[in-house]
């Protein structure tokens, strides 16, 4: 019983993040800021938004100011 209600616990916090995760990073307009940066440097991973924004972290220092806005506004 105790494996089962662990089961079901866990299942409300791990479900809810990974539907989250399935949605697209960034709102409408960061998208679109940096969607030609992602396109240039990134399309192979087109599709994979966890896979773009980890292309496009690692040619920081090539993107548009816009898309560098983004980033810089997230932190990061």
């Amino acid at each position: 019983m105790k494996k089962l209600m662990f089961a079901v616990a866990l299942s409300l916090v791990v479900l809810p993040s990974f539907a989250q995760a399935q949605g697209h990073m960034g709102t409408p307009q960061e998208q679109k800021a940096c969607a030609p940066d992602a396109k240039r440097f990134c399309r192979s991973q087109l599709g994979d938004d966890f896979a773009v924004q980890n292309c496009l972290t690692q040619n920081r220092q090539k993107l548009s100011k816009r898309c560098s806005a983004v980033f810089q506004s997230h932190g990061m």
